[in-house]
Order: C-alpha cells, then sequence, then structure tokens
C-alpha cells in the first residue's frame, strides 16, 4: 500500500473577499501557547454512488465547494506571523492568497484497510498532509483529498490550533458539506471579531489560583520531545464494563459520575502507574470545555475561533496512584464547576499579564478530550457522513501522550462501547495494558 501524491494545488476564494493586505488580530485564547502546533486529522467517506465511470470526483467537489466557502472564510489564506512588540500570533491576510490541497490515490479498497478504524500507523501519516514550514504558520491550514479504488476516500486536514478549535473546524467543514450539497447560502455566517468578545479586561485582574497549575517559563516548550518514542494504541471499551464499573464507584461515593469523569480517572491513574514517575511529582489531568455559551454574554453563533478553556486537575503521584478510584472522579467532576464566566476571564488576563514568561501547563500534562458527540456525522459532501474519524496529533494541551475518546467507525457496524486512543511512551505501554486488561476483566482496583 501507497499513497500516491499527484498534485498540489492552491484553491483561491471563488471571488476576492478583500481587496487591500490587512492584520486580523487573534484572541488571548487563540495564542495560548499551548495552541502554538498544528493538529491533523482525517474523515473516511465511502462510494456511495456504485462504481461506475460517472460518480462525482471527490477531489473536484471538495475543491469548488472549498472556494465558495473561502469568500466567508477567507482567513483561511492567511498568513501567521509573530509580532516584534510581544512574540503574540496575529494573522496577515494578503491579496491573491488561497489554500494548498493535495490530490492523491491509494491503489487498494478502504474495507483492506478496516476503514481505518485502527490502522497502521505509518501508511495513514501519509493520508494528512504534514507541516514543512515551522509550527505551519505560512500555510495554517492545508487539505488532502485521497482516493482509493473503491470509490471512497479520506479527507485529511492540518490546521494551526490558533485558527480554530474542533467544533470551529466542524463549522466551517459543515459549510462546506453544505455548498457540496448545493447550498446556495451558508446556515450559519461565521463571526470573527475575536480581541473584542475574548480579549483582556481594563485593568486585568486574575481572581482564580490559575497560576498553581501552569508554569512560568519562557524557555521551556510544552511539545518538547523527550526523546522516548511515544506510540499511539487503540483500546476498546465495552458498555457492559463501563456499567459495571461507574455501578461500583457510585456505591463506594454517592455520587455519579459521567463516562469522561469515571474512565478518565482510570486511565490517567494506570497510566502514570505505567510511567513510573517520582511519588512526589506532580501530575496534571487536563482537559477542554466549551465556554460558548458560558461567557457573559455568550459568544455569538458563529464565532469559529478557539471557544474552550483548559480545565486541570492536579495531584502528587503518590496521592493520585494510592487514593480511591472514586475520588480522582470526583475531583474532575468538581473542576467542571470551575468553569465559569469568572474563571475565563481571569485565565485570559493571566494570559495577557504572564505571555511574556511563557505561561505553559508544564510538564507531567496527561491531555484528555472526547470526540464522540463532536458532529463529525455532519460533514457530509454528498457520499454521507463520515464512517471514521482519527486525530492523527500527539501534542495536546500541552501533552505529546494524548488520549482520546473515539467512535467505532460506522462501516464496520458495531454499535457497543467505543474505542480510546492512548499515546504513550513505548516502554510505558506494556504496563498500560496490564492496566487496560484488569478493565476489560472488570478486575477493578477501587482503592
Amino acid at each position: 500500500m501507497r499513497v500516491n501524491v499527484q498534485e498540489t494545488a492552491i484553491i483561491y476564494p471563488s471571488k476576492s473577499p478583500f481587496d487591500q493586505d490587512h492584520v486580523l488580530s487573534l484572541s488571548h485564547l487563540d495564542t495560548d501557547r499551548n495552541l502554538c502546533v498544528s493538529f491533523r486529522y482525517l474523515r473516511v467517506y465511502v462510494n456511495t454512488h456504485g462504481r461506475n465511470h460517472h460518480h462525482p470526483d471527490p477531489f473536484h467537489v471538495i475543491t469548488t465547494a472549498l472556494s465558495t466557502v473561502l469568500v466567508h472564510y477567507y482567513p483561511f489564506t492567511g498568513t501567521l506571523r509573530r509580532r516584534h512588540v510581544d512574540g503574540r500570533l496575529e494573522l496577515h491576510c494578503i491579496v491573491g492568497q488561497g489554500v494548498p490541497v493535495i490530490r492523491a490515490t491509494v491503489d487498494c479498497p478502504l474495507d483492506s484497510v478496516n476503514y481505518l478504524d485502527d490502522p497502521h500507523e505509518e501508511f495513514v501519516e501519509g493520508l494528512v498532509p504534514d507541516p514543512k514550514s515551522e509550527e505551519g504558520t505560512t500555510s495554517p491550514f492545508i487539505l488532502q483529498v485521497t482516493v482509493f479504488n473503491c470509490g471512497g476516500y479520506v479527507l485529511g486536514a492540518r490546521l494551526h490550533h490558533s485558527m480554530c478549535d474542533g467544533l470551529g473546524a466542524t463549522q466551517f467543514f459543515n459549510a462546506m458539506a453544505e455548498v457540496a450539497r448545493g447550498a446556495s447560502q451558508l446556515a450559519v455566517e461565521p463571526v470573527w471579531d475575536r480581541m473584542s468578545l475574548l480579549g483582556p479586561r481594563d485593568p486585568c485582574r486574575v481572581e482564580f489560583p490559575i497560576h498553581e497549575f501552569l508554569r512560568l517559563d519562557k524557555g521551556f516548550s510544552p511539545y518538547t520531545q523527550s526523546g522516548k518514542q511515544v506510540i499511539g494504541e487503540c483500546f476498546h471499551v465495552e458498555e457492559q464494563w463501563l456499567d459495571r464499573f461507574k455501578g461500583l464507584i457510585r456505591e463506594r461515593s454517592g455520587s455519579s459520575f459521567t463516562t469522561f469523569e469515571a474512565l478518565g480517572a482510570f486511565i490517567w491513574r494506570a497510566r502514570v502507574k505505567a510511567s513510573g514517575f517520582p511519588s512526589t511529582e506532580k501530575v496534571k489531568f487536563a482537559y477542554s470545555i466549551n465556554i460558548r455559551k458560558l461567557v457573559k454574554p455568550s459568544l455569538p453563533v458563529g464565532y469559529w475561533g478557539n471557544g474552550c478553556v483548559p480545565m486541570y486537575v492536579q495531584l502528587t503521584r503518590e496521592d493520585l496512584v494510592e487514593q480511591p478510584i472514586w475520588e480522582t472522579s470526583l475531583l474532575i467532576k468538581k473542576s467542571k464547576h470551575n468553569a465559569t464566566d469568572e474563571y475565563v476571564r481571569s485565565f485570559i488576563d493571566f494570559q495577557e499579564l504572564n505571555y511574556d514568561r511563557g505561561a505553559t501547563a508544564g510538564v507531567r500534562v496527561s491531555g484528555f478530550t472526547d470526540w464522540r458527540h463532536l458532529g463529525h456525522s455532519s460533514v457530509d459532501f454528498g457520499w454521507g457522513g463520515p464512517v471514521t474519524v482519527l486525530p492523527l496529533s500527539r501534542n495536546l494541551l500541552g501533552c505529546v501522550e494524548p488520549c482520546f475518546f473515539l467512535p467505532y467507525s460506522l462501516a464496520k457496524g458495531r454499535k457497543d462501547g467505543f474505542k480510546v486512543l492512548v499515546c504513550l511512551q513505548e516502554d510505558a505501554m506494556p504496563a498500560f495494558k496490564v492496566e487496560m486488561d484488569k478493565f476489560s476483566r472488570q478486575e477493578f482496583e477501587l482503592s
């Protein structure tokens, strides 16, 4: 199996969205140092038009829709640069720029690679654009359309996280899909106005102890590799295992927990145990929470910038490993209560006051995110929604070993449960597997 790249086309807006070069400011959530990274993922589409010579060409359909939508989302044609005054990123929009889209083919059917439900890493890397310039800032958005010989295709995307979060990206792809299916206008018009909506207060004030979770070190990069090989592996979670586990910790604690709170606590403890950190080392559980309706006033419909803030739970390695698992689940549950308008404004003000000091999440961060309900299935270019959605990035929330909760591929017809993609240093993975095997055997270590 080999990915054959045929061309890279530059797709321009179908009509000029502006006639003078200009600069757009990003919000203080967009320029969080933990988001100064490109994110890569793919969507898999099966051929629903039949194997004949007249079915639509996915590359043509997608690039035509992209050209139309770029009139509204023209910032994707821009270039990210750092301001001389403070080093923050800003977006330079220049007349005549476009978005690169790669055309590629693979001479095998999608079912032969299991619809990329649990793919071979080396092969899947070739299906998503890889940044060649520093931080991927020169072209913050690149697409790749790879058609398989069955007529199905993979849409790979690489986006700089400063441009948008997962919800913002899905809004954009939904707009493309609407146009591809024949819509004459967008259902949701994009809103940029980032600094006025999510800028710092005057004067700044930090009324939450955010500094307790963050590191101030200008020389520190959150995504510096340790030199050890990081690998990704999928683990299957059946609903009956999860229901029994959640029932047991509910009995012990008197509280009910979501899947994210319960399974997140289990996986966090398992990976920290497997990694062998010193007992007094502080470790962090990190996740993002959507603040679009949480801030006052709510962000307008159509806002497509980063609309999430990071939330943290912090313990020593010894406390995490030794305390009952429901206590960790309870800490994750309680951390959500911190997500208020004041927390968001304090986080933004902290970024304003400490950006030049290098505010990041620091070390020993375990980043978690749940992709099961992000609305990927609505991105339908005329073939139906994607049967598989798969992230490839290893840099998330200041963590180089993230964990993703993912739905099973719809092409497999498996409805019970979901999968968890765990990235971990190769030498720690065997010990982590032992813990996950206990979960599947329902041998839960509750305390």
